[in-house]
């Protein structure tokens, strides 16, 4: 895959206000790669709370400072992390650029192609809403991919809940953050904090 045909497959646009400071999170052949959170607004007045993962190249061209809103531009990855023993999928948007920020401008936006690789799963809430859960793998160079978890609602459920494993699809939504709790053992739980993409718009792709 071309470097022009992966930024096709996985765009995302966030604007929020920075709430952690960036902290070494690894090296990849001797360069560093930083994290912090960032804070996104919803239409609700909510907001969520997301993983930034930005290269010390870029770092080094800006000076990112708590509570400063920025607007960035860059893909959902996921990776693997082994955590006591077991191998935790992880997510996190990955910066490619800086951008200026637009007003009024979607704040959260991400646009996906890609494949259908695990049995839909279709459910209802206690509410009677309509849930699909979606993992979606989209393809980046050096033959890797990112495995991205979604979730579509209502008619978008129901037209995700009839697709099959391998099917090629377009998925455009919003990243959102959210808290569940997991059961550690007969007498501990502890809340956690799932990512996943909101699906706006789903539709199979050739």
């Amino acid at each position: 895959m071309t470097n022009e045909n992966q930024l096709m497959t996985n765009r995302v646009y966030l604007c929020g206000k920075i709430e952690t400071t960036p902290t070494l999170s690894h090296e990849i052949y001797g360069e560093g790669f930083y994290e912090f959170m960032l804070s996104v607004p919803r239409l609700s007045e909510q907001f969520d709370v997301i993983p930034i993962t930005l290269s010390e190249k870029l770092l080094a061209e800006r000076d990112l400072r708590v509570g400063e809103n920025i607007a960035i531009e860059g893909q959902f990855r996921s990776y693997n992390k082994v955590i006591e023993s077991h191998s935790k999928l992880m997510l996190t948007v990955f910066v490619r650029e800086f951008v200026e920020i637009e007003e009024n401008k979607n704040p959260n936006v991400v646009e996906l192609i890609g494949y259908i690789c695990k049995e839909p799963i279709y459910r209802m809430t206690p509410l009677s809403r309509e849930i699909c859960d979606l993992l979606v793998a989209v393809n980046r160079a050096f033959n890797k991919s990112d495995y991205i978890p979604c979730i579509a609602w209502g008619r978008n459920a129901r037209y995700a809940a009839n697709l099959s494993v391998g099917t090629k699809i377009n998925i455009t939504g919003r990243i959102q953050s959210r808290n569940y709790v997991k059961k550690i053992n007969e007498d501990n739980s502890e809340i956690r904090i799932a990512y996943e993409i909101s699906v706006g718009k789903i539709e199979t792709s050739v």
